[in-house]
């Protein structure tokens, strides 16, 4: 009854949240335009109260008796959830109410997820302490990527807003696209890193984290293709100069190539064949 308390209580917050800065913010009139803002708005400070709630409840469902229960209702909601504290953090410095209005949503249902889509099987050698590095430099890893390509999806929509200034004043609140642009290569560069440490602990440490020998699967495949794909971004950013739309599809691209490695094989794995 009580841990149905918390995750209700958790929805309910995000829910609220969202609607606050949906009427206060996606509604505001446009704002002089300034790179980076320090947020006093007390709805900044409350966002921790849900980010706290989801937490425990995480916490609750991961963490089952001495094994270590992540399936891929845990996987989602705790890279939702790290996605959220890190842009809650974020929003001290910039102005990101924008994108605040649209994650809150997302951040409630993933508070569900660990209800509607159990693991069915815990994890092995959970007390290894690679093992809980790699998890957790890999966690980050997702949540930063995560990110990064939601920056890079809004940076396409402040773009074609230039071309439609009727679009909703909201857009016209969010950071200047140099600014942004300047945000997203900033977290690429450290998602990018530990990614890296995260394919090279895999390699390495694969026996002791996973309990068996490396083997080279379709995860591992799309796991190298994403980390290829972010170090082009990266190498053709510094050599090039790419910015602008190159940069968005190349992070959309990386992005979705590394949900199918990771998410993707938990999904067919847990829910379509329930293994």
């Amino acid at each position: 009854m009580f841990s149905n308390l918390i995750y209700f209580s958790a929805v309910l917050f995000y829910g609220l949240i969202g609607w606050y800065f949906w009427r206060a913010k996606w509604n505001a009139p446009e704002m002089p335009a300034r790179g980076i803002i320090v947020s006093s708005d007390w709805v900044s400070y409350l966002i921790f109260v849900p980010l706290i709630l989801h937490g425990y409840t995480l916490h609750q469902s991961i963490f089952v008796n001495a094994g270590l229960s992540f399936g891929v209702g845990n996987a989602i909601s705790s890279i939702v959830w790290l996605t959220a504290l890190i842009y809650w953090i974020s929003g001290f410095f910039y102005r990101l109410e924008g994108l605040q209005a649209l994650f809150s949503p997302i951040a409630a249902v993933a508070v569900l997820l660990p209800l509607a889509s159990p693991s069915l099987h815990p994890l092995a050698n959970t007390e290894s302490p690679a093992f809980k590095a790699h998890i957790l430099v890999a966690m980050m890893a997702y949540s930063l990527l995560t990110i990064a390509a939601l920056h890079a999806f809004l940076m396409a929509v402040a773009e074609n807003r230039i071309h439609h200034p009727t679009m909703p004043s909201a857009l016209a609140n969010l950071p200047p696209l140099l600014t942004m642009e300047k945000l997203l290569f900033r977290i690429i560069w450290i998602g990018f890193t530990l990614l890296t440490l995260t394919l090279i602990s895999g390699a390495i440490f694969s026996e002791e984290v996973f309990g068996q020998p490396l083997k080279f699967t379709h995860k591992t495949l799309f796991g190298l293709l994403s980390w290829s794909i972010f170090a082009g971004l990266l190498t053709g950013r510094k050599f090039h100069g790419w910015r602008g739309r190159i940069a968005v599809r190349w992070t959309l691209a990386g992005f979705v190539i590394l949900l199918l490695a990771y998410l993707g094989s938990k999904f067919v794995l847990e829910i379509i064949l329930q293994r």
